[in-house]
């Protein structure tokens, strides 16, 4: 809960009582690696802060899946469109290593932004952090290349690709396994 509590604290949110009504809404979860946190069909009810561990957003397919997007530690995850609509996810959500996640559910956090100065802050900057998470991947996805983008992705958490296998790293960047394999080659 502490590095939840550091992100509380970084949005200059002092308040005590907002803090401590917050934290009683959240529950702590720990899945296994490789555990299907949401499935695709499934509509998203929590909203989540990562304290440790990898998550990946992918699209089930019979002959692949086609992963979209990963979390880390010390951000909100979700599947976001489904948890805001209320709608069946069209992907689904997966731990990649064992992970630590604070939840709150929708109920819930709708009360915490009724009933706190703070809360509208928190909902707002996990909004904006989801949403510019997917914005940069969108204009990674229309300007880089596949070099490029692994690039990125490897600047931005050099020590935790290592702990994703290079298949979903690879889909990810929109490439097969094996072009990932020169990319990696070339660079080294």
């Amino acid at each position: 809960m502490e590095l939840i509590k550091k992100y509380f604290d970084e949005l200059q949110v002092q308040n005590t009582h907002d803090w401590n009504f917050f934290r009683s809404k959240l529950e702590c979860i720990n899945y296994p690696a490789r555990t299907v946190i949401l499935k695709k069909g499934q509509v998203e009810q929590y909203l989540s802060f990562i304290e440790k561990g990898i998550v990946r957003f992918y699209i089930p397919q019979e002959d692949r899946e086609l992963t979209f997007s990963f979390s880390f530690a010390n951000n909100f995850v979700s599947a976001y469109d489904s948890f805001l609509r209320a709608m069946p996810s069209l992907y689904q959500v997966e731990t990649l290593t064992e992970s630590t996640l604070w939840r709150i559910n929708i109920t819930d956090l709708q009360e915490v932004y009724e009933q706190t100065d703070a809360g509208n802050i928190i909902g707002r900057k996990a909004a904006e952090g989801l949403f510019l998470k997917k914005s940069q991947r969108e204009m990674s996805l229309l300007y880089d290349n596949a070099e490029t983008r692994y690039l990125k992705l490897l600047s931005e958490q050099p020590h935790l690709i290592q702990q994703i296998p290079l298949k979903y790293l690879a889909s990810y960047i929109g490439i097969t396994p094996q072009a990932l394999s020169r990319i990696r080659k070339r660079i080294s």
